[in-house]
C-alpha cells in the first residue's frame, strides 16, 4: 500500500500551499490511526547534508503520527520551506507494514549562483555594483536575490541622475557549476535626467533666486543668455541666440551643424550638480519653510509642488514647479518671564536679545533660550547650567497673536543646584588616572557647570591622547539627591611619532635621519622593568630624540624633554633641550665632493635651552608665559656664514650666544591638529645682555660678535573661523577660514655695531629648516616664491645680498580648509590660500605696503606615527612676467610637521 503526500513550492511563492487533508489519508483509512515512523529517505540532494535536511523537518525515526488528523507533515514541510533552500518540496508515505510507515522526502535545490556579468555598465561601475549587492559565487539564488539586483542598481543609477534606469535579469543553465546558473545582469540607463527648470509660484515679498537658493540639492542647470539672432524656421522668422557670439566669447572653436537651440537660454553644468534626488527634494522643500520662518512668515506653506517632463522635447529633462503660501509676516510682541527666581527680568532679557518689532523667529528665539546645546554657550540655558542650575528648564509659550505680532511667556524651571558627585574615567590603557584628572574642571564637590565640561573636553582633545570625536562626558543627573555623575568614556590613540630614513651617496657616504618623539612618556618608571611595555608611557610627558647625518657634509643630535606639570600641581611646565650640529662645506670651487674640506671648513653648533611655562588666572586661564634661557655656541671655521657692512665676511671665530625669552601665548583652539575654531595669539621678546654698554671696546674688536647683543621682538596671531554648517554623516566635515598676521623685528642696543649675524628672519618657500637654521634663524614660509629672490628688487630689494637677510618681516594670510578624513587613524584635509610677505634689512627701508603675494593650493595628511605632511602649490603673483606664464612663477613645497611658530 502506497499513500502520497506533497506540496509544490513555486519560485514566486512566498509560503507552501495549504495541504488539502485528504492526501494525508492512507488507501481505505477512515479512522484516525497511529503510525510509527520506521524509516525516512531522502532525495534530489546533491550539495547539501541529508542529516541537516533531516533536523530540519523535524521528523525522526521513531516519531509517533496519527493518520489521518496530524499536521506534522505540514510543519516539517513548512520548515524547509522557510530556509529557502529549495524550489519544491514534497512528502510520500512509499510504505505501511502494521503500526510503521516508511515516508520519502522529495526536494528540488535551488539553483546556485555560478557565473555572472553586467551588459551596459562600465567596469569601475560594475565592480560598485557588486559590493553594493553583494554577489558571490554558489550562493543559493532566491526571489530576494534577484530582487535585490533589480532595487539596488536601480537605486544605484537613480542617485547618478539616471531616472528612466531599467534592470532586467536572465538566467540560465552554468556548466562551470553543478546546480548552478549563470546570470547576465542588463542595464539599460537611458539619459542622465536633469532638472532644466525650477519655477516658484505664489512668492509675493520674497525673491525666486533668493528662494531657489535654498535648494542646496535640487540646482537647475546654469542658464546662459545669449545675443539673439533671427534665423529662419519652417513656422517663419524667430529670434534664437546666435551661437557664433557664443562661440566668440568664450572661446569654442567649432559648432554643429546639427546643434538645435529650443529656447533663449544655453543650460550649462557649472560645478553643482543638476540631477534630481527625491530624498534631498523632500529636505530641500523643508529648506524653503525655515527660510520662510526664519523671516517672520511662520505660516509659510508649500500648498502643492509638481515634477513632470515633456516628453514632446526630451526624457532627460525635468521641471519643478513649486507654489507657497507664504502668509503673513510677524514679529515678536511683548516678552515676559514666569519661575525666574535666581536672575531678574532684565538680565534675562539682556542675555535673550530679542525685542519687541524684532522679525519672528523661533529658531533664534530656540537658540538663544538654550534649547539647543551648543558649545559656544551665551544663551540662558548655558547661563543657568553654568551655576549649577542641571535641572533648568525653560518653554516659550505663545500666550497672544494680534494682527502682526506674538507675545510670548517665558516659564522657567529652575530646579536646585547641583553638585558633582562621582567624577569616573574608562578607556584610558596607557594613560594614567591623574594624568586627565589635572586637565578636568570637573571635580567633585564643585557645582556643575556646562562651560567647565566643555572646557575640560577640550584640555583632553589638545592632549592629543585619544580620539577627539569619541571623547564623551556621559551626564547622570541624580534627581534624588540633587547631584550629578560625570563618567569619562575616553579612546585611545597612538600618539607617538617616527622619523626614519636611509641612503647612500657617492662620495658622501651614509645619509639617514632616526627620529622618535613620545609624547605621553613616563620618566619615573624609567627604571621600572615592568613599565616597558614597549616604553613607559602614561604621564604626560613628552621625550623627543633625533639623529640627523648627510655623510661629512651635515650631521646633527638633538634631544629635548617637556614635563608640562611641574609639581603635579599646578600647569607648569618645564622644558629642557640640547642640540649639537656640525655643517661643513664639503665641496670645492668646481662643485665637486672633497672629503677633506670637511675638518677645513665647517660651522659647528652647541646649545642649551631651559624653559619654564606658568598658566595664567588673568585675563583668563587661556593665557600662559614662558621663560626661556638659551646658550649657544657658534664655531666658524673658514665658512662665509654672513658679509658685514664692509663687504668682508664673517668666516672664523667663536661667538656665544646668551639670550632670555620671555612669551605671553593665548590659545583657546579645539583639535590642534584640525583646529575648528579658536585663536593663537604669541607675542614674545628674545634679547641678549647689552655688552657693548659694559664694554665699549668691543665695537672695535677684532671679533665684535663673541657675544652677539641683540633684541627680537614677534607677534604671531592666528583665527579660525567656522564657514557654512557642518557637513556629512558624522556633521565634522565643515569649511574653516584661517586668518593669520605675523611680525617680527630685530633691534640693536648700539648703532655703532651692525645687526646681530645671528637669530635673524628667513622668508620664503616651505619654511623648512636649512643651514640658515643653525645660525639660529627664524624660518618664515612663503608659499609661491624661494627663500632668494633676486629677479625683481623692487618687490624686495634687500633680497639683492642673499647672505645679509632680514632684521623685520611681515606676513598675513588667508587659508580656506575642508576636511577629507577626520579619523584616529589619519586626517586629511585641502586648502587654498592667499599669502602676503616680505622683509627688509633695516627699519630704514621698511615699508609694510610692499609685500610678495601669493596664490595656492594643498593638501595636509596627519598620521599619528609620522606627523604632519603637507604639499602645496604655489604662484607667486609678484613673479609673473609679461610672457613669462606661470612656469616661472609657480612652485611646489614640501612641508614637514606644523608651520613654526
Amino acid at each position: 500500500m502506497t499513500s502520497v503526500l506533497s506540496v509544490h513550492a513555486q519560485e514566486d511563492t512566498s509560503k507552501p500551499t495549504s495541504i488539502d487533508p485528504d492526501l494525508l489519508a492512507i488507501e481505505n483509512a477512515r479512522i484516525p490511526k497511529e503510525y510509527t515512523v520506521a524509516g525516512i529517505s531522502i532525495t534530489g540532494i546533491h550539495h547539501l547534508d541529508t542529516s541537516i535536511v533531516l533536523s530540519i523537518s523535524s521528523i525522526q525515526i521513531g516519531d509517533k503520527i496519527t493518520i489521518p488528523g496530524s499536521d506534522v507533515f505540514a510543519k516539517a514541510i513548512q520548515n524547509l520551506w522557510r530556509q529557502k533552500l529549495f524550489s519544491n518540496v514534497q512528502i510520500f508515505i512509499t510504505k505501511v507494514q502494521g503500526d510503521n510507515i516508511w515516508i520519502e522526502m522529495a526536494v528540488t535545490e535551488r539553483p546556485r549562483l555560478g557565473n555572472f556579468k553586467f551588459i551596459g555598465t562600465k567596469k569601475s561601475e560594475e565592480e560598485e555594483l557588486q559590493g553594493k549587492i553583494g554577489l558571490a559565487k554558489q550562493t543559493i539564488i532566491t526571489e530576494n536575490m534577484r530582487r535585490n539586483i533589480v532595487e539596488v542598481t536601480t537605486k544605484y543609477y537613480k542617485d547618478k541622475g539616471f531616472q528612466n534606469t531599467t534592470v532586467r535579469i536572465e538566467e540560465k543553465p552554468d556548466p562551470t557549476y553543478a546546480n548552478s546558473n549563470f546570470i547576465t545582469i542588463y542595464v539599460i540607463k537611458g539619459g542622465k535626467v536633469r532638472i532644466d527648470g525650477v519655477r516658484i509660484f505664489g512668492n509675493e515679498t520674497i525673491e525666486e533666486s533668493k528662494i531657489k537658493k535654498q535648494l542646496k540639492g535640487t540646482k537647475e542647470m546654469t542658464k546662459l543668455t545669449l545675443n539673439p539672432v533671427t534665423v529662419s524656421s519652417p513656422y517663419g522668422e524667430i529670434k534664437k541666440p546666435s551661437f557664433k557670439s557664443y562661440i566668440k566669447d568664450w572661446g569654442f572653436l567649432s559648432l554643429s551643424k546639427t546643434k538645435e537651440v529650443l529656447d533663449p537660454y544655453f543650460r550649462f553644468k557649472l560645478f553643482a550638480s543638476a540631477k534630481f534626488d527625491p530624498k534631498k527634494y523632500e529636505e530641500d522643500k523643508e529648506k524653503i519653510l525655515k527660510y520662510y520662518n526664519a523671516r517672520g512668515y511662520r505660516d509659510a506653506q508649500i500648498v502643492a509642488d509638481t515634477i513632470f517632463s515633456d516628453t514632446t522635447i526630451s526624457k532627460t529633462k525635468l521641471y519643478v514647479d513649486i507654489k507657497v503660501n507664504e502668509g503673513r509676516k510677524y514679529y515678536f510682541g511683548n516678552i515676559t518671564w514666569k519661575g525666574n527666581a535666581k536672575y531678574p527680568d532684565s538680565l534675562l532679557n539682556a542675555i535673550l536679545g530679542i525685542n519687541k518689532g524684532d522679525v519672528y523667529n523661533l529658531d533664534v528665539l530656540n537658540k538663544r533660550l538654550g534649547k539647543e546645546l551648543s558649545q559656544e554657550g551665551g544663551d540662558i540655558s548655558g547661563y543657568y547650567m553654568d551655576d549649577g542650575y542641571l535641572f533648568f528648564r525653560v518653554e516659550p509659550v505663545e500666550t497672544a497673536v494680534y494682527n502682526d505680532t506674538i507675545d510670548h511667556e517665558i516659564r522657567i524651571t529652575e530646579g536646585p543646584q547641583a553638585r558633582i558627585k562621582n567624577v569616573t574615567i574608562s578607556g584610558n590603557d596607557r594613560t594614567k588616572d591623574h594624568v586627565i584628572r589635572r586637565e578636568l574642571r570637573t571635580i567633585p564637590g564643585e557645582l556643575f557647570s556646562r562651560s567647565d565640561l566643555i572646557r575640560s573636553q577640550r584640555e583632553l582633545a589638545n592632549l592629543n591622547y585619544f580620539n577627539q570625536e569619541t571623547i564623551n562626558p556621559g551626564v547622570v543627573p541624580n534627581a534624588e539627591d540633587g547631584t550629578v555623575d560625570i563618567n569619562w568614556k575616553l579612546e585611545e590613540k597612538s600618539s607617538d611619532q617616527l622619523e626614519l630614513s636611509a641612503g647612500w651617496g657617492g662620495g658622501i657616504g651614509l645619509t639617514g635621519t632616526l627620529g622618535v618623539t613620545f609624547n605621553n612618556f613616563s620618566i619615573k618608571n624609567i627604571w621600572k622593568k615592568s613599565a616597558w611595555d614597549p616604553l613607559p608611557t602614561g604621564d604626560g610627558q613628552k621625550l623627543s630624540l633625533r639623529v640627523q647625518s648627510n655623510g661629512r657634509a651635515f650631521r646633527s643630535y638633538n634631544f629635548s624633554f617637556t614635563e608640562p606639570w611641574l609639581g603635579g600641581k599646578k600647569r607648569n611646565s618645564f622644558t629642557i633641550g640640547y642640540n649639537n650640529s656640525k655643517y661643513s662645506n664639503s665641496f670645492n670651487q668646481y662643485g665637486q665632493i672633497d672629503r677633506s674640506r670637511s675638518d677645513t671648513s665647517y660651522l659647528k653648533v652647541n646649545g642649551f635651552s631651559v624653559a619654564l611655562g606658568k598658566q595664567l588666572k588673568w585675563p583668563d586661564d587661556y593665557f600662559n608665559l614662558v621663560y626661556t634661557m638659551n646658550f649657544t655656541q657658534y664655531k666658524l671655521k673658514n665658512y662665509y656664514a654672513f658679509q658685514k657692512d664692509d663687504g668682508t665676511y664673517l668666516d672664523s671665530g667663536v661667538s656665544n650666544n646668551l639670550s632670555f625669552k620671555i612669551a605671553l601665548q593665548r590659545s583657546s583652539v579645539y583639535d590642534p591638529i584640525f583646529p575648528r575654531s579658536g585663536s593663537n595669539f604669541v607675542a614674545s621678546v628674545q634679547f641678549t645682555p647689552p655688552y657693548s654698554l659694559f664694554n665699549p671696546d668691543l665695537v672695535n674688536s677684532d671679533n665684535p660678535y663673541k657675544n652677539p647683543e641683540y633684541h627680537k621682538w614677534r607677534f604671531n596671531a592666528e583665527w579660525y573661523v567656522p564657514i557654512g554648517k557642518p557637513m556629512g554623516a558624522d556633521k565634522n566635515r565643515q569649511f574653516v577660514l584661517k586668518m593669520a598676521a605675523k611680525y617680527g623685528f630685530m633691534g640693536r642696543y648700539n648703532k655703532k655695531l651692525d645687526y646681530s649675524p645671528f637669530e635673524r628672519f628667513q622668508v620664503g618657500d616651505a619654511g623648512l629648516t636649512n643651514n640658515f637654521g643653525l645660525l639660529g634663524y627664524d624660518i618664515v614660509a612663503h608659499r609661491g616664491y624661494p627663500v632668494y629672490e633676486t629677479s625683481d628688487p623692487s618687490v624686495n630689494p634687500d633680497q639683492q645680498n642673499a647672505n645679509r637677510f632680514f632684521t623685520i618681516f611681515n606676513k598675513y594670510q588667508l587659508e580656506l580648509r575642508y576636511p577629507l578624513v577626520t579619523n584616529p587613524g589619519s586626517t586629511i584635509y585641502g586648502l587654498t590660500f592667499f599669502e602676503a610677505a616680505n622683509g627688509w634689512y633695516n627699519f630704514k627701508d621698511y615699508n609694510p605696503f610692499r609685500l610678495r603675494r601669493s596664490v595656492g593650493v594643498g593638501m595636509r595628511f596627519f598620521l599619528p606615527m609620522f606627523g604632519l605632511l603637507g604639499f602645496d602649490y604655489g604662484i607667486g603673483l609678484d613673479r609673473i612676467t609679461p610672457g613669462g606664464g606661470l612656469k616661472n612663477a609657480s612652485r611646489f613645497t614640501f612641508m614637514l610637521g606644523f608651520e613654526p611658530e
